[in-house]
């Protein structure tokens, strides 16, 4: 009982911290050159797409400004960097064992880019939410969307 809640905690671990920064995670689970090309390309990404400002900005509702000051171009390589450096911080903790398990992040990515792509214009009741809210409300979208599709695809072949 103690190695399933040792192995719990270590997935666990893994994935909280790479939510933090993609790339902490396979530095904890020394996967050195991967953790430093993961913490690098988020660096370049994040600052090459002013991500932290788009967050600031965001958070105290300065959306038009957000969005005039978003490198697109750029951001866009973000949501899939992010959740692969998820799904292979979990894979290396020892999870993702069951079939078609990386589904709803892969769904995950498509989902934020698309909702990164319509942020400029998408609007929610009157509301233009911006380059950061858009695409979390799109994060929830992907998962279940991955998570059917991925409940379809075991009960068909597994």
């Amino acid at each position: 009982m103690e190695t399933k809640i040792n192995s719990k905690s270590k997935r666990l671990e893994a994935l909280l911290w790479s939510i933090a920064l993609p790339g902490f995670a396979q530095l904890l689970n020394k996967k050195y050159i991967k953790g430093i090309i993961f913490v690098t390309l988020e660096f370049i990404i994040n600052v090459m797409g002013n991500f932290n400002r788009i967050i600031v900005l965001s958070f105290n509702g300065q959306i038009q400004e957000a969005i005039e000051v978003t490198n697109y171009l750029w951001l866009m390589f973000y949501p899939c960097l992010y959740f692969f450096a998820i799904w292979d911080a979990y894979k290396d903790a020892g999870g993702g064992k069951k079939p078609f398990s990386y589904l709803p992040l892969v769904f995950s990515a498509y989902f934020v880019t698309v909702g990164l792509i319509f942020s400029p214009s998408f609007t929610i009741f009157g509301y233009l939410l911006g380059p950061m809210w858009l695409p979390i409300l799109f994060l929830p979208i992907g998962l279940i969307i991955g998570s059917i599709i991925r409940w379809i695809l075991v009960k068909k072949y597994v």
